[in-house]
């Protein structure tokens, strides 16, 4: 367990904060008394957000900033100490998404996936280290996904960029203890956001209802609890923990499960492969010379 910290009062840079969970975690810490500054790449949605948060009494600035750019994290970190004079929290929340099997899939989506979920989020970290280590009761805090835990089928880039995140935090952790920062992990499951509709691609045949997940506001409240406690994981979700607790406990149970679902998926393609072709009957029978033994050497 970190530091415990109240909300009130905090000095918060959020990313990805224009739709979605980051959208809804701007708004819960402004109306809790954060002083939030909030980054995304769209000027209309920040915009948007700003109007929302200063009708309900909160303090919200924004920057307009694209993680994958470095003058644009730095300006995230130049407007942290122009609005706020520092940083306490920094909420690592942007990120992006694919569906399709990596056999599928060209080289390139991985990139672009890593290049925001993960280079885009340690490379905000380490442009906002100077500040968070002059903030009062500081906290790095990594939104990550159940898929950090486990790797998802038909989303192995996203797996693969959430396993980054997670190995990165943990390692951070340890790192950051000299400083007094403290590394949290959130980790939701299924969310009721536009995340999906946002996805760089969508080829799965596996599908995902995200509307069967929690909300973007539970999400928020539980990551701000986090905050607070200073818990270093959270993972959410009864599915979600259930999924956690059955990759680490009955590992070959869960690949058995993944395995199976996605054969049911390409029965079809799997028994056209597997069918043996029908080789036609020779001409005419070979002569066997008389005598002859079973290898074709001919007897003495």
């Amino acid at each position: 367990m970190g530091q415990r910290r109240t909300i009130a009062g905090s000095r918060m840079l959020i990313t990805g904060a224009s739709q979605g969970i980051g959208r809804a975690l701007a708004l819960a810490a402004a109306r809790r008394g954060a002083r939030v500054l909030a980054a995304a790449r769209s000027d209309e949605l920040l915009s948007q957000l700003a109007d929302e948060a200063h009708a309900a009494g909160g303090t919200l600035e924004v920057v307009r900033a694209d993680v994958t750019s470095a003058e644009d994290r730095q300006r995230m970190a130049d407007a942290a100490l122009r609005h706020f004079g520092g940083l306490d929290v920094l909420v690592n929340n942007a990120g992006i998404g694919a569906t399709g099997h990596f056999a599928e899939c060209g080289p390139e989506r991985l990139r672009a996936i890593m290049e925001v979920n993960f280079f885009g989020l340690t490379e905000t970290t380490r442009v906002c280290l100077p500040l968070l280590r002059q903030g009062h009761r500081p906290a790095i805090v990594n939104i990550s996904s159940i898929a950090g835990k486990r790797g998802i089928p038909a989303r192995s880039e996203y797996s693969a960029s959430k396993f980054a995140v997670q190995g990165f935090s943990e390692a951070l952790r340890a790192e950051m203890a000299r400083f007094g920062i403290d590394v949290l992990v959130v980790s939701p499951g299924l969310t009721q956001t536009n995340f999906s509709q946002n996805m760089l691609e969508q080829k799965a045949r596996l599908q995902m209802d995200h509307m069967r997940g929690m909300t973007a506001e539970d999400v928020a409240a539980a990551a701000l609890g986090a905050i607070e406690r200073g818990s270093n994981e959270v993972c959410l979700t009864l599915q979600g923990r259930l999924i956690v607790l059955v990759s680490r406990f009955f590992p070959r149970l869960a690949d058995r499960i993944a395995a199976r679902r996605v054969r049911a998926l390409f029965r079809d393609e799997i028994a056209a492969r597997h069918q043996l072709p029908v080789r036609p009957a020779p001409a005419f029978a070979p002569q066997v010379v008389a005598g002859a033994s079973e290898r074709g050497t001919p007897s003495p």
